[in-house]
């Protein structure tokens, strides 16, 4: 089989793989604590399950447009008029099976072969993936724990070139859980405006942040029309195997990626968005109650893995994930992630899953319950005594 020389650019991701390795060893009879992805360990909330057999049940099973059904398109735009205070039109929302076909189709529509992408190191996996991919440069902006992991606007000014064509932005951020403050994003928004660049920004985690608030680059000043703004259910909702997630952007972008999803999709799964739509407009006392739980778990790991020697560990202000230090261990972040999968148990990811400047770090999802949590902590304890 002789593949396009393109496929050798094309990354996967950690998460998955060390997932399928942790159920290997279950399977074998080896007890394993998940804390490897970011997966609500909460169900979709009832009125969304509920939507959804009703949408299959009254015909939404057929194909529906590209871009997405036109009421939940319409009622993204608010949703986003509301969270964000960008003035959206249904006309700039496209309608995705979840989160990532936003990276794939809007770099495709945005990235030439040469161009340079300026991306977070670490970060995920996917952007630097895909610039690859296109015949892009990568250029990585190193996020330091000793700037709680938010970007310098200052090193990202000097990595501009005239070859820039796309800034990614991930914020709440994963792996970190580093929030980009409004003074940071008004900051980025005034350096794209004069070299006039583009904004890819992911806010999967908007809706996972435990203090002050989320603000979105799109809102700045002259960036609405600059940023292609991603989102999708998967966190908020629990809906990660829905497949479920939309972008907004200036019309004639959201035009491209409609054409694109017409050739790579059809369309999004006409009774899953009947689900998002109930989602949207439903109750969001699930939401808030799993935002609430998942600050007692952080609490919780971070004061855990500030006790175990050789690790320290940064309060993430949003998403799911601590991103502890264990430089002090004197293990490097493949060495210990192995043994603590192998020996202990405990499934968590090497901080080089994220990139080169992951090193000396893993991430653990605190996704799963307190009991789970505990035992995680016990069990590392235990390898590191």
């Amino acid at each position: 089989m002789v593949l396009a020389s393109r496929m050798a650019q094309l990354g996967t991701e950690k998460g998955f793989e060390v997932l399928a390795r942790a159920r290997q060893l279950e399977a074998a009879g080896k007890s394993i604590i998940h804390l490897e992805v970011g997966d609500p360990d909460f169900d979709t909330p009832e009125h969304i399950r509920r939507a959804a057999c009703e949408a299959i049940n009254s015909g939404h099973t057929h194909y529906g447009p590209a871009a997405g059904d036109p009421e939940f398109r319409a009622l993204v735009a608010k949703h986003l008029k509301l969270t964000r205070g960008v003035p959206y039109t249904a006309d700039q929302i496209v309608i995705v099976p979840g989160g990532k076909p936003v990276i794939f189709l809007g770099m495709m529509a945005l990235v030439n072969a040469g161009d340079e992408v300026v991306y977070s190191d670490p970060g995920y996996p996917t952007f630097e993936s895909m610039a690859n991919f296109l015949g892009a440069r990568p250029v990585p902006i190193v996020l330091r724990e000793e700037n709680e992991f938010r970007l310098d606007v200052n090193e990202l000014a000097d990595l501009v070139t005239d070859r820039t064509s796309l800034i990614v932005l991930n914020s709440p951020h994963n792996p970190t859980g580093g929030v980009l403050a409004k003074d940071d994003l008004e900051a980025i928004a005034a350096l794209a405006i004069d070299n006039d660049l583009m904004v890819l920004s992911d806010e999967t985690y908007e809706s996972i942040i435990y203090e002050g608030r989320q603000h979105s680059i799109a809102a700045c000043e002259g960036m609405a029309d600059r940023t292609l703004l991603l989102d999708c259910f998967s966190k908020s909702f629990a809906m990660t195997g829905w497949r479920l997630g939309f972008s907004a952007s200036h019309p004639q972008l959201a035009e491209a990626l409609s054409r694109l999803m017409l050739n790579a999709n059809s369309c999004t799964s006409s009774f899953v968005q009947r689900a998002g739509l109930a989602a949207l407009s439903g109750p969001q006392d699930a939401t808030r109650q799993m935002v609430a739980a998942f600050k007692q778990r952080r609490d919780i790991i971070v004061e855990g893995l500030n006790s175990l020697p050789g690790i320290s560990c940064l309060s993430p202000r949003g998403a799911l994930y601590a991103f502890p230090n264990i430089t002090g261990t004197g293990y490097s972040s493949d060495e210990l992630y192995s043994r603590l999968l192998d020996e202990a148990g405990v499934a968590v990811l090497p901080g080089t899953a994220f990139g080169e400047h992951g090193e000396g770090y893993l991430r653990i999802s605190f996704a799963s319950s307190l009991d789970n949590i505990n035992e995680a902590l016990s069990r590392i304890s235990e390898l590191l005594s």
